[in-house]
């Protein structure tokens, strides 16, 4: 997101979308909640410059939970995402919302989920929660992570995960192009010790997975596609 391709194809929001409900204090966050409350594994999902109230990502939180997972979208951006037709530019909205603050933000989100007796704990981010979500990898805070079309990483972001991971990117992405995916791939392989897998989507831009359109048959497609090796990951390391 550091790029222009982290604000392309914005969705229309929607406060009321989605099956599940929205709380006003989730570990300190308003949130999107859905899923059995009494489940053992849970995954915290983290949207991109969009937020929370995204239709797409809220029937994404919706099938992961259908999975038997209670699942938390918290609003780590204080109901101040993007907008695209504001005049402040990207970079200033960048300056304004810096991962590192989500970060400190997930972690007493994570303690009220662990106090409801769940046993495990994923995350998924994209975008701008991609980074998000490895800083959470990085200190052990979950059991697995995935990174859709991720955003503002480094190799040395990638070094310092300890967790599964999952990466899930797009060939046609300026902000982790197909390089800098297959760099993060050759350190991973070098650690015997963190399992990963690091798929790249032929033919698909930088936010397929949540900003596809439903009249786009072929986007739907690798969409779908991304939330089921998504779901892989999290029953494999979650169950």
């Amino acid at each position: 997101m550091a790029s222009s391709h982290g604000f392309e194809n914005p969705p229309t929001l929607e406060p009321a979308s989605g099956g599940g409900e929205v709380v006003d204090d989730f570990g300190g966050q308003k949130a999107y909640v859905t899923g059995s409350a009494g489940s053992k594994a849970a995954v915290v999902l983290i949207f991109d410059a969009f937020g929370f109230e995204a239709p797409n990502l809220r029937k994404i939180a919706d099938k992961v939970a259908s999975s038997g997972y209670f699942v938390v979208v918290p609003d780590f951006l204080h109901g101040d995402p993007y907008d695209p037709s504001n005049p402040n530019n990207p970079g200033m909205w960048m300056q304004e919302h810096n991962p590192q603050n989500a970060f400190e933000e997930a972690k007493p989100v994570i303690a009220a989920i662990k106090e409801k007796g769940v046993c495990s704990i994923g995350a998924a981010g994209y975008c701008w929660g991609a980074k998000v979500v490895v800083e959470l990898a990085k200190v052990h805070e979950i059991q697995a992570a995935v990174l859709l079309h991720p955003s503002l990483l480094t190799v040395d972001d990638i070094k310092e995960v300890k967790c599964p991971i999952s990466i899930l990117g797009a060939e046609i992405d300026r902000s982790s192009p197909p390089e800098l995916l297959k760099q993060f791939e050759q350190i991973l392989s070098a650690n015997s010790e963190i399992d990963h897998f690091v798929k790249i989507f032929p033919g698909v831009p930088h936010g397929w997975a949540v900003r596809y359109s439903d009249n786009d048959a072929s986007a739907v497609t690798s969409a779908k596609e991304a939330l089921q090796d998504m779901s892989h990951w999290f029953n494999k390391y979650l169950n």
